[in-house]
């Protein structure tokens, strides 16, 4: 246990979601005077900022049974013509700075994204970008005032540059929407998304489209009045494949013939789970314009396949892979995930042989992150977990196929609860990125969200501003207030 004591601040937050990247210690409580420092046996770090006119003064100690281990004194010039915005983002840096390296230097831990705790680090570049700022004097920048590796530089930095090509210039009138469809044939153990398992003889489904074809027909028309055009749309879960082939294409039909398509340049349905997969429902796909679709394995093998709850093989991942290449679809992307409960490194190699046979134009490596919401949280003791050092050799393992079967880097994010601290990389070929998952990422253009758990993001870029909408998650309480989840959307689009 760490106890923390801040003086002349109050980023409480940020400094805790700071110590826990290091992992090391089981609780953290922030206590308000030194007299409450009891148990001798934990750490105490006090943290102190001082302003003297135009300089800021920042010190840390750390000690543990009534031992000073280290005071970390730094400081910097107050630059008096920056807004109290800057100043106190400048402030809540430093600081971070000052504690990442006395915890770095006790403890001697590798931290690759430095004092970078937020899930979007490519904002970061992205404003030095704005600023005109050189490639070479932002990754030192990141080196220095972030202390990020050299690695993690270089994979922001490429990133960032791939991403500028698609989402700049900004352009206000177009959005791109997400259609959500919350069922799944079973949940998986680490799942934390809005999630239905389909029931036998349920009507829940066609009660759900109904309501979300309501909401798709109100929104379109607020779409309209704003003047504005769908760029990319993209149909997430839960597994939309879960529905029907007819289903899929009066889904399908309904978005394109409610929203101004003039300007549409992207069209990805999730088909996710190969067990929800037939050639009926991948004919509907194409036949409807679908021009990306996602056949998500999270693993090629069986054993961990059934641990997690998917039922199905690794060969049946592999015939919806082929089925998909022979309806037509020339843009697959596929989703594997590391650190999976007893999964190593023969297990992540076996994962890429099977997916460098594919040869899928894009492939999505996540980093297990144990979300609260998720069955995994509250059975951690039952499976044999990674420890972080074996997550990153796994992760160097993915890398070193990806660039090996031709797939760069164009998007990535972290998460909290993230093994080791990590984070997802989205790869693809040259010309096959998604655009849609770089809008989202970066946050430049508004995400309209449809249905049950969709959080719609409306984006001011004038004014540096942006404003979450979200739908709530029940589906039962989806169906009965359609009409709200309109109302939210109006205040902030109209």
């Amino acid at each position: 246990m760490i106890n923390v004591l801040l003086r002349g601040h109050d980023f409480r937050h940020d400094i805790e979601e700071l110590i826990k990247v290091f992992g090391l210690f089981k609780d953290i409580a922030f206590i308000s005077e030194e007299r409450e420092y009891n148990n001798r046996n934990d750490f105490f770090l006090i943290n102190e900022v001082i302003e003297k006119e135009e300089k800021c003064f920042i010190r840390t100690k750390l000690s543990k049974d009534n031992q000073l281990l280290r005071i970390h004194d730094t400081s910097y010039i107050i630059n008096l013509k920056d807004s109290d915005i800057k100043r106190r983002k400048e402030l809540k840096r430093n600081i971070k700075v000052n504690i990442f390296d006395i915890l770095v230097t006790i403890f001697n831990n590798d931290i690759p994204w430095g004092i970078l705790t937020g899930i979007r680090p490519t904002k970061i570049v992205h404003e030095f970008l704005d600023n005109n700022k050189s490639v070479e004097g932002i990754k030192q920048i990141l080196k220095d005032d972030y202390r990020i590796s050299s690695e993690k530089i270089e994979l922001l930095m490429d990133i960032a540059l791939c991403e500028r090509k698609y989402i700049y210039p900004i352009n206000e009138d177009l959005v791109s929407v997400y259609v959500s469809i919350p069922f799944c044939p079973t949940r998986c153990i680490y799942c934390s998304f809005p999630s239905n398992p389909i029931k036998e003889g349920s009507n829940k489904i066609e009660d759900y489209l109904e309501a979300l074809y309501n909401e798709i027909q109100m929104t379109s028309e607020l779409l309209k009045e704003a003047n504005k055009k769908v760029e990319s749309i993209y149909i997430g879960g839960g597994t939309p494949t879960t529905l029907s082939w007819l289903q899929l294409d009066n889904l399908i039909k309904c978005l394109r013939k409610s929203f101004d398509t003039s300007e549409l340049k992207e069209f990805t349905v999730e088909a996710g789970r190969p067990d929800t997969i037939d050639i009926d429902k991948l004919k509907t796909l194409k036949e409807n314009g679908i021009d990306r679709i996602s056949i998500n394995p999270q693993t090629m093998n069986l054993k961990t396949l059934e641990l997690i709850g998917r039922k199905h093989t690794p060969q049946e991942i592999e015939r919806a892979f082929y089925s998909a290449r022979r309806a037509g679809f020339d843009t697959v992307n596929m989703d594997i995930i590391i650190g999976l409960p007893g999964e190593g490194i023969d297990e992540v190699q076996n994962t890429m042989e099977a997916i460098k046979t594919l040869d899928p134009e894009n492939l999505t490596v996540h980093t297990l992150a144990v979300k609260r919401s998720s069955r995994l949280k509250g059975a951690l003791g039952e499976f044999k977990m990674c420890d972080e050092d074996l997550v990153k050799e796994m992760l160097a393992i993915t890398k070193e196929y990806t660039y090996r079967i031709g797939l760069h880097p164009y998007y990535m994010y972290r998460q909290k609860y993230m093994v080791g601290n990590l984070e997802n990389v989205g790869y693809c070929k040259k010309g096959h990125e998604c655009l849609y998952n770089m809008q989202i990422m970066e946050e430049k253009q508004s995400i309209i969200a449809l249905g049950a758990g969709g959080v719609s993001k409306i984006v001011f870029p004038m004014e540096n501003r942006l404003e979450r909408v979200p739908n709530v998650k029940n589906v039962d309480e989806y169906i009965k207030r359609v009409d709200e989840m309109v109302k939210r959307k109006r205040k902030q689009i109209i």
